[in-house]
């Protein structure tokens, strides 16, 4: 099967080309996929591979059969949505709606998964066990299409023993791949925070409730959160990315609006953090004589590689591609809506190297710059079906 399904994966490359220029082409946004979904559905329809539409607004899932269908169930997920960038990339395959681009690699997600299918069902009587495929919207906004495909039921009936997923890497050169066990990416908490004061003439701020001077300290003193209270040795980032208040220059206003970040490791410290947040932001405001509201809403959890699955399937992996092209990942403040499915069941969440020979399509992603070695996708594809294969003994 190893030489079948090489063969296969590189034989096949201006098919992977076809489909996710297509993609590439059509962007949307985070559960508007409409077109997308329905490019899915027809490509699968075209490979006679059934599948239900519809799940969670866009989200598509279906079940390949091997022999022994009840041996085993595992699943493979990709995402559908696009990211509201403009592309500064002057290639053929350009975004063809302007403001939208897939900077984050969704486009080649979907074809990888595409691609895994069409190899697996041509030689489905040679694999035991089912293969759940999943295409989720809306990865990149809160609350998550990941969360929301798991309360529709999608690692349920059959139900799934494993997931795996895979994401651009344009760190890494193509034809690389790389793993991480255990912790490997934060948690996401979105931190919305309104100051209420006493506007007023900046001359005679001892009239005022002034939001923006109790702002700067509330700034100041959320940073003890991470830089006091957390565990060195689990890292944490609390960052803020937005700071709204006043008009002009000589009036104080009356609100101030601070919004951020809070990403963790632990779950844990996670929930004591909102907690202090919550209780700094409501001293400091009342010491004032200012209020506040504070929502801290959940996001993503952080990303957990089963330690199991991953050693297996970084073995697999070096199997398949050779010792030299498999590289171990560090661990990353990003977030990604796998995670929800990591903390259901054992997953596996590893990169795929898109760069060109070290020096080329190094843009990273959620830039407007970024694209891909295409030939990567020969290797992920390749990759990704020998390692369901393996999973499935």
């Amino acid at each position: 099967m190893i030489d079948a399904i090489r063969k296969m994966a590189a034989g096949n490359f201006d098919e992977w080309k076809r489909i996710r220029h297509y993609i590439h082409q059509h962007p949307e946004l985070s559960f508007e996929e409409h077109n997308t979904a329905a490019f899915i559905s027809q490509q699968l329809d075209a490979w006679g591979i059934s599948h239900t539409n519809g799940i969670a607004g866009t989200g598509i899932i279906g079940v390949l059969e091997g022999r022994n269908p009840g041996k085993r169930c595992i699943a493979i997920r990709a995402e559908l949505d696009a990211l509201p960038i403009l592309e500064a990339n002057e290639v053929a395959y350009k975004s063809l709606t302007p403001g939208l681009m897939h900077a984050c690699g969704h486009d080649v997600h979907i074809t990888c998964l595409l691609g895994v299918l069409r190899i697996l069902s041509t030689y489905k009587t040679e694999w035991e066990g089912q293969i759940k495929f999943i295409f989720q919207p809306g990865e990149e906004q809160h609350p998550g299409g990941g969360s929301m495909m798991i309360e529709a039921g999608v690692l349920k009936n059959p139900d799934v023993s494993a997931i795996f997923g895979l994401h651009v890497y344009p760190t890494l050169p193509a034809g690389m791949v790389g793993f991480r066990s255990g912790q490997y990416m934060a948690s996401t908490d979105e931190i919305h925070i309104k100051i209420h004061g006493k506007g007023g003439h900046a001359a005679l701020p001892h009239q005022t409730i002034d939001p923006i001077a109790i702002s700067a300290l509330v700034i100041t003193a959320l940073q003890q959160v991470v830089s006091r209270k957390s565990n060195p040795v689990s890292p944490s980032v609390l960052s803020f990315g937005m700071i709204s208040g006043g008009t002009v220059n000589n009036v104080i206003p009356d609100l101030v609006e601070l919004s951020g970040t809070l990403r963790t490791m632990d779950e844990e410290w996670r929930n004591k953090a909102h907690y202090l947040i919550h209780n700094i932001v409501t001293n400091i405001c009342e010491s004032f004589g200012a209020t506040a509201d504070i929502d801290i809403p959940k996001g993503y959890p952080s990303l957990y590689n089963d330690p199991s699955l991953t050693a297996s399937s970084e073995q697999w992996a070096r199997e398949y591609l050779g010792v030299e092209q498999v590289k171990s990942l560090d661990l990353r403040m990003t977030a990604d809506d796998f995670a929800f499915y990591s903390h259901e069941v054992p997953g596996c969440y590893f990169r795929i190297g898109t760069n060109k020979g070290g020096t080329e399509l190094t843009a990273s992603v959620h830039n407007p710059h970024f694209d891909i070695e295409e030939s990567a996708m020969i290797t992920a594809i390749g990759t990704m079906c020998w390692l369901s294969l393996n999973a499935l003994r």
